[in-house]
């Protein structure tokens, strides 16, 4: 080959070299150019996901795009600030803030609610759930909710508590008599006692009772009655008493057991005892000398109490009549004699007396409607009875 054609294919060569450099060169600055140009038209724009900010530029123009372009998948539940379907302004604040589950449980039926809400009390407010202060409730309302994403929470409700002779109304949450004596501060004693056993779980408006028991020992000074000893006198008359020794009440000192609840003694035992002083008894002598005594038929008695009274009659057999007298005398058994019924503290029984139109007679008897001056005369026969009548005579009384 000539030195000629040698030379010709080299500068071919450079020449096609050159030509594919400039080509890659004006490429090059083409995809700078459009990078540059692609870069500078994006909007500029701060994201806040879940907390945490980031700038960046984008060709986005919603915030719903922006976000699917980030690969942020949306729910229903989130917060998204502002709305979806705004448009892109050149340094907007996008916020995106993603639902949680909370399992929020109330008395143990729980249910579950999606929230970008933290805070405890939001949460609630959020799930229209209303607490009281009484109810209990595993966070403090001001915190936030724990790792768990739970709530549990125990309303509380009204019920009575007595304890003692102390009745009110207190507020508690389903739990055992035990726990919610607890609760109130309630101690009980060695001998005090609740009505509902302490296992059983509390309902509303139940009523729990405590009763107090109180065991104490009581000692105390008593009186002891004397006995009273009645030995028959044939020298007194018949249905007469008299005092021969005055009766004297004992001392004896006692220890009772006494068993209060709620300060009221239900129950009181003696535990020992000690005569201090012993009684005296009471000795009375009781009349059994039966008045059988005649009566004297003579005029009328010139000495004597005489006053005047109110006079009626009456027979052996009249209605409810045993037909024997107050003094023990058989009336039926002895119609001759002459008996007159007289109230003891005007005229004592046994004493022999006149009275105008009977004549002697012996205060022998009784009677329920006779009180005062007034007497009933014995005679044998109704037709006696109703001829007397009721009248105004005077009496003497003789000894």
């Amino acid at each position: 080959m000539s030195n000629h054609s040698m030379k010709s294919q080299f500068l071919g060569s450079l020449r096609s070299k050159q030509t594919g450099v400039r080509i890659i060169s004006i490429a090059l600055f083409v995809f700078v150019i459009t990078f540059v140009l692609y870069q500078g038209t994006k909007t500029p724009v701060a994201l806040t996901v879940n907390g945490e900010s980031t700038e960046l530029y984008t060709h986005a123009v919603t915030v719903a795009e922006l976000l699917e372009a980030e690969n942020i998948d949306i729910s229903e539940h989130d917060k998204v600030s502002p709305s979806l379907s705004t448009e892109i302004d050149s340094g907007m604040s996008i916020e995106w803030e993603q639902a949680k589950e909370i399992v929020i449980s109330v008395d143990g039926n729980q249910s579950i609610v999606w929230t970008t809400e933290k805070v405890v009390k939001n949460i609630l407010e959020e799930a229209n759930i209303e607490v009281k202060e009484q109810d209990i409730i595993s966070h403090s309302l001001d915190t936030e909710v724990g790792a768990d994403n739970k709530i549990d929470i125990q309303k509380a409700f009204q019920l009575t508590l007595v304890d003692g002779l102390e009745k009110r109304q207190v507020w508690s949450t389903s739990t055992t008599v035990a726990n919610f004596l607890k609760q109130q501060g309630i101690q009980l004693n060695e001998f005090d006692r609740v009505d509902k056993d302490l296992e059983k779980v509390i309902t509303p408006n139940e009523k729990i009772a405590v009763v107090r028991v109180e065991k104490v020992t009581d000692v105390v000074e008593e009186s002891i009655d004397f006995a009273v000893e009645k030995k028959n006198d044939s020298s007194l008359l018949k249905g007469k008493e008299k005092v021969v020794t005055e009766g004297k009440k004992g001392k004896v000192e006692r220890t009772y057991n006494v068993v209060k609840e709620n300060g009221k003694t239900i129950s009181k035992q003696v535990a020992s005892e000690n005569v201090v002083e012993a009684a005296k008894t009471k000795v009375v002598s009781v009349g059994t000398k039966v008045v059988t005594a005649s009566v004297s038929r003579s005029a009328e008695p010139t000495n004597g109490k005489e006053f005047y009274v109110e006079a009626t009659a009456y027979t052996p057999y009249c209605p409810g009549c045993s037909g024997i007298s107050a003094a023990g005398i058989n009336l039926r058994d002895n119609p001759n004699l002459k008996i007159v019924a007289v109230d003891p503290s005007i005229v004592p029984l046994g004493t022999k007396v006149w009275v105008e139109g009977y004549g002697y007679a012996v205060a022998g008897d009784t009677g329920g409607a006779i009180k005062g001056k007034k007497i009933d005369i014995l005679v044998q026969s109704e037709s006696e009875a109703n001829s007397w009548g009721r009248k105004k005579v005077r009496m003497k009384v003789l000894n």
